[in-house]
């Protein structure tokens, strides 16, 4: 008889967007003329840079002749997209990496999700909250995680709040954590990390013999030129850091998926009896396993996002989106609403009036403004009275679904 994997069985039924999916149909049936406006879910609607657009169809005719026709490809990734890497995100900003420590991937979720393949279900985590969910429920997965509690909290996740009172600013834990899962610039709060604040988190993790996994997704999204866009930027953290990185909302890769991770060579992590294995060695192992490799064609795409043509058209897509942020939060602000976010991240972090609910502020927007948003409590306890709104729609439908929540406060 075959037994399921009974981890599987704890991860709650209702995902956060199924069931944001799910009430905006329910509204949709009972308000058939309502011409709703999504600012919930961050998914891109620019089209693709036309340098990666180019890139990619010229990638397609390869196929179709022998002479240029590429069949598997490296589980690692391609050698041209990784040295396009190396030089532009790494190398201009100080930061020395090897070829070999940089692993191509179909997406950040991805890897976010199977780096726990390589670690031992019994290591603890922290994360920050609120967070993405993705990273406790691939936890939940392995058994990792534990069980979850009536507030819901799981028994051995360390839960680290980002509040209004720390400017959302993940405070140093007092205890120890092996593995801590970091995003900045902050999905669904929108803060970022200073120099001085992310080497406190290298140190600790450094004392304390922790692995951190850092979530740079949005890194090309920051403004302030103060802010570090990598985790190796600071000293000692390729000792201690798992990096990852995504061509989704830099260069609008949702639906071609393209991504990255970092594994330097000093990283390592132990056995029981106190050996120390390489976990870049580890991740290649795994990797030429279960991963045959992102497609030539969206890696043609990715490596299109490096030229000059490329570079530009990305910063004209990544500074409209940030202009809708702009204006969102400006108008926003006008009504007294305490909005975060939207200056180093595509995303606003708005409280709820009255000390209203996430879900009960959710459903005000989408029956009264028929705006939908992402209510803050699916991210954790500590998003209880928020929800986020995202940039990533068009002008259009950001004005004007900003101005029907203004009109309805």
């Amino acid at each position: 008889m075959a037994l399921v994997n009974e981890h599987l069985l704890r991860l709650l039924d209702n995902y956060l967007f199924t069931d944001i999916t799910r009430k905006v149909n329910s509204f949709k049936v009972t308000h058939p003329k309502a011409e709703v406006i999504h600012l919930g879910i961050g998914d891109v609607t620019r089209p693709i840079p036309a340098a990666c657009r180019e890139a990619m169809c010229k990638a397609v005719n390869d196929l179709g002749k022998a002479e240029t026709f590429h069949g598997y490809g490296p589980e690692q990734g391609y050698d041209f997209l990784i040295e396009a890497i190396m030089k532009h995100d790494y190398a201009s900003r100080g930061v020395s990496l090897s070829a070999s420590e940089i692993f191509i991937s179909d997406g950040a979720k991805t890897d976010t999700g199977n780096l726990g393949d390589i670690l031992r279900h019994d290591n603890s985590i922290g994360v920050t909250d609120p967070i993405y969910p993705a990273y406790i429920d691939s936890n939940v997965s392995s058994g990792r995680a534990g069980y979850i509690d009536e507030w819901g909290k799981w028994s051995n996740v360390v839960y680290i709040p980002c509040r209004m009172e720390n400017n959302f600013i993940p405070p140093i834990p007092e205890q120890r954590i092996d593995i801590i899962y970091l995003c900045f610039p902050n999905n669904p709060t929108g803060a970022v990390l200073t120099k001085n604040e992310l080497k406190n988190w290298v140190n600790y993790a450094i004392k304390n013999d922790a692995l951190i996994i850092f979530d740079a997704a949005y890194e090309a999204y920051i403004r302030q030129p103060d802010i570090p866009h990598s985790i190796y930027e600071i000293k000692g953290a390729k000792k201690v850091a798992i990096e990852i990185r995504s061509f989704s909302k830099t260069a609008g890769f949702t639906g071609v998926r393209c991504g990255y991770t970092v594994i330097p060579k000093e990283v390592t992590a132990a056995t029981l009896n106190g050996e120390r294995i390489s976990l870049n060695k580890l991740w290649l192992r795994r990797q030429t396993t279960k991963f045959n490799g992102a497609s030539y064609i969206s890696q043609r795409g990715a490596e299109a996002v490096y030229t000059p043509q490329g570079q530009e058209e990305v910063k004209t897509m990544i500074d409209y989106y940030m202009e809708n942020a702009r204006l969102m939060k400006k108008a926003l602000g006008g009504t007294g609403l305490k909005v975060f976010g939207g200056e180093n991240a595509p995303y606003l972090w708005v409280k709820a009036p009255d000390g209203m609910s996430s879900w009960k502020f959710f459903d005000k927007l989408l029956y009264d403004a028929q705006v939908v948003s992402t209510p803050g409590i699916g991210f954790g306890p500590s998003g209880e009275g928020y929800v986020r709104l995202t940039a990533f729609n068009d002008r259009r439908q950001c004005e004007e679904g900003i101005k029907r929540i203004c009109h309805y406060l």
